[in-house]
């Protein structure tokens, strides 16, 4: 099965700002970007995509046939959601930064809680959909995880893996 895991273009959040599954805008224009990713991946495929308006906007540009699974959102960062980094008290981040793997962000996440859900999607992915070609848009975090899943990467080496904004990385499951 070819999946191409797509990231969401640049959000208009003001750099350092933490958004997780806060639901922003994208940075205008895109349909620039829209067209290149399009041309990225086969005109066939089956698209995935989070529920979140910035993963949404793009699938429905790639497909009229899009199917939303919350398990492909980005981590939940609780108490931190629309907050700037600078300003979450060091006594709440310094846990998380630590052993963000397992150390869940106040009313939040761990990553490993949003790699259980995203292995669960592809678990059931696989076997629904064998020999497809799958597009998946979806968030920096969902993509780091899978990527650590096809390559057995310790998920606290996670951020080995960039993920730019648009990026189009095409893998085989």
């Amino acid at each position: 099965m070819e999946i191409y895991l797509v990231r969401h273009t640049e959000t208009a959040c003001e750099k350092g700002i933490c958004y997780g599954q806060s639901d922003v805008e994208l940075k205008t224009p895109f349909e620039l970007q829209f067209d290149q990713i399009k041309q990225q991946i086969p005109a066939d495929a089956i698209v995935y995509s989070s529920p979140l308006l910035r993963c949404t906007q793009l699938a429905n540009y790639l497909s009229d046939a899009v199917s939303i699974d919350s398990r492909l959102m980005e981590m939940h960062f609780g108490d931190w959601e629309l907050k700037n980094w600078n300003t979450i008290p060091e006594a709440d981040y310094t846990p998380w930064m630590t052993d963000f793997v397992n150390v869940s962000v106040p009313n939040g996440e761990s990553f490993v809680a949003l790699h259980h859900r995203v292995t669960d999607f592809l678990a059931t992915l696989t076997l629904e959909k064998k020999s497809k070609k799958i597009v998946l848009v979806t968030h920096a975090g969902v993509i780091r995880s899978i990527l650590c899943t096809v390559s057995n990467l310790p998920l606290k080496d996670a951020f080995s893996n960039k993920v730019d904004f648009g990026a189009v990385i095409k893998i085989t499951i």
